[in-house]
């Protein structure tokens, strides 16, 4: 048997299979469920990044009340904190007994008790209010810490530099993960900047950056604990950088016509589950008949919830205007 990687037994190794699993199978669901018109908003996949998302969620101690903060493509970021798969269900499908009551689909939404905050669309402004959320805890004297996810177009963004540069300056309990997934929606990375390794841009602001195999999840696992190890101390922000490949459009309605057809079959042989699971086997981690149990277990629990949150009311037109106005 193979040693087990620092900090990660067989319960946690399980774990990482389970939540990378739960979350492609629950995004595969998704866009059948827009395929059949029943979803009205958008469907964006993280197929291929399901390792990055993962391993650097797990890195977080909910026991300590760290706070993590999506991007389109981080479900699986929900999902280790404990969002529901029916409330996941429920706000794609605009239920009235979503979350958001059928304000905004996808999973722009917030559970505090559960620590994480809805993204906005304007993704690069989220690294300032969570540089916000950082400070605030430390002025309450709380040994907490916040994770925020960034994709590379992001980080060309003017609040993206005013939030990064605030947080080191204030030295703030932050953690940045940047999704270097090679595109911006359609446009490449070397059309965007001139950074061949977007780490680098942690030197102009006096902090760490560190890179990691983003399709490896123990290896964004250790990279990622390590920072957050750091924040905790008081010793301020680290910015990670993950190479991972966005095997999908920007979104179900994007063909992906730009990526050329050869590039993401280059990445579907780096896929991270299966990655996982054949290291993980050949090392005595897990046998292969519990990745299959885990397997029909993830299916049935889907199954289940689909059926409950389908047949549950949809959003009742006056929900509209409540809690809008107010006397």
């Amino acid at each position: 048997m193979g040693a087990f990687p620092e900090g990660l037994g067989r319960p946690e190794l399980a774990e990482l299979y389970y939540y990378m699993r739960l979350t492609r199978s629950l995004e595969e669901r998704l866009v059948n469920l827009k395929r059949q018109m029943k979803i009205a908003g958008g469907v964006y996949r993280s197929l291929g990044q399901e390792a990055d998302t993962i391993g650097s969620a797990y890195a977080l101690d909910r026991s300590q009340g760290d706070v993590v903060c999506p991007m389109i493509r981080n479900l699986g970021a929900i999902l280790v904190q404990g969002a529901s798969v029916t409330d996941i269900l429920r706000q794609n499908l605009g239920k009235a007994s979503a979350p958001s009551r059928g304000r905004e689909q996808s999973f722009h939404y917030a559970d505090l008790d559960r620590g994480f905050i809805g993204h906005i669309a304007n993704l690069g402004d989220m690294i300032p209010v969570m540089a916000g959320v950082a400070l605030s805890f430390r002025m309450r004297k709380q040994p907490r810490v916040v994770l925020v996810y960034s994709g590379d177009g992001m980080m060309s963004t003017g609040a993206f530099h005013e939030g990064l540069n605030f947080a080191a300056v204030q030295r703030l309990p932050l953690v940045v993960v940047c999704e270097n997934n090679g595109y911006a929606y359609s446009t490449p990375g070397h059309l965007q900047t001139r950074v061949k390794s977007l780490h680098h841009k942690a030197a102009a602001y006096g902090i760490p950056g560190v890179v990691a195999d983003g399709n490896d999840v123990i290896a964004v696992h250790q990279v990622t604990r390590e920072a957050v190890a750091r924040a905790r101390r008081g010793d301020g922000v680290t910015l990670i950088e993950l190479l991972t490949y966005r095997r999908t459009g920007h979104a179900e309605h994007d063909n992906q016509a730009y990526v050329p057809a050869d590039e993401v079959q280059a990445w579907e042989k780096k896929d991270p589950i299966a990655q996982f699971v054949e290291r993980g086997v050949a090392n005595g981690w897990f046998a292969a008949a519990e990745i299959a149990e885990t397997d029909r277990r993830i299916a049935a629990e889907l199954d289940a919830a689909i059926e409950k949150v389908e047949a549950e009311p949809d959003v009742p037109v006056e929900y509209a205007l409540g809690d809008v106005y107010r006397a």
